[in-house]
């Protein structure tokens, strides 16, 4: 497993009976994790310093409980990278800061490289990705088909004042995007990817992760470069195993050089051995 290690304003505390006790900066949240099986608490007094918790319905979804006030939103950094949060409506913050081994992944690949790397962002959600390819000296095109992920992309771009880094954003489905660049024979020295297990479209086109993965990367294999750098693939779909996305790469690619590598994302829990694994990754990367 690959643990984000490297966070100065992000934290775990605790985490017991599917939930995670977690400091963003200094507003302390309590959100579930599906991960989190086990009952025991290693800090049970902590839990009483929360400042929300987010609490499922029985009827689907949920809601937040504030114990004290908060911002509607405020920032957290890493490294030199600067991303806005704010408690959304399905636990999530607009954040996954696991993601983090990744982002320095692709940002030592793309600097030291002594080229130009254009990069290649699908479901690219609220642009961690995109910020840490930009900051690297790539230039990136954002693809996500929801337009409130994306008008917060552009905000942590310009928080991290890389506003005038060479960045498209554009609201559209994946697929239709992909083969429209096809067809403009437009190519990318690395892609990026974090598929959601379901999903829909801006035009209800619907996807599926188990059913569309695999034509998805061979879709991809169309717009990569003579000179390809590197491809990644995410997913937080429970059942799938790293192997599963390794292989398809293997079959996709189809590359005589570079390596495949794949296994986990997770994150320490602060004064404890323990980690929690947050989902999966496979790379090909020259």
């Amino acid at each position: 497993m690959e643990i984000a290690r490297n966070w100065q304003e992000y934290e775990i505390l605790d985490m017991a009976d599917g939930e995670k006790l977690e400091v963003w900066k200094n507003v302390k949240l309590i959100r579930p994790d599906p991960q989190i099986i086990w009952k025991e608490k290693t800090f049970p007094a902590l839990w009483k310093t929360a400042d929300a918790r987010y609490n499922r319905s029985s009827q689907g979804g949920g809601g937040w409980k504030y114990t004290k006030k908060i911002p509607q939103n405020w920032q957290i950094h890493y490294r030199d990278l600067t991303f806005n949060i704010k408690p959304m409506g399905f636990k999530h913050t607009g954040l996954f800061p696991e993601q983090a081994v990744n982002w320095d992944w692709m940002r030592q690949k793309i600097e030291l490289e002594k080229r130009p790397i254009r990069v290649l962002n699908l479901f690219a959600y609220t642009g961690g990705a995109t910020v840490a390819c930009l900051a690297a000296g790539g230039s990136v095109c954002h693809v996500d088909s929801s337009k409130g992920m994306t008008e917060w992309a552009k905000e942590n771009v310009k928080s991290s004042k890389l506003e005038d880094k060479p960045v498209r954003f554009l609201i559209d489905d994946v697929v239709k995007f992909v083969q429209r660049e096809i067809r403009r024979g437009n190519h990318y020295d690395a892609i990026i990817m974090d598929p959601p297990s379901y999903g829909r479209g801006k035009n209800g086109e619907v996807w599926q992760f188990e059913n569309q993965i695999a034509d998805l990367v061979e879709l991809c294999l169309q717009v990569l470069s003579s000179k390809p750098l590197f491809f990644l693939i995410n997913s937080y779909t429970t059942g799938i195993s790293s192997k599963v996305l390794e292989n398809i790469l293997r079959l996709k690619l189809n590359l005589k050089k570079g390596k495949i590598t794949c296994g986990e994302v997770g994150l320490p829990m602060k004064n404890s051995d323990l980690a929690l694994p947050c989902g999966i990754f496979a790379r090909w990367e020259m």
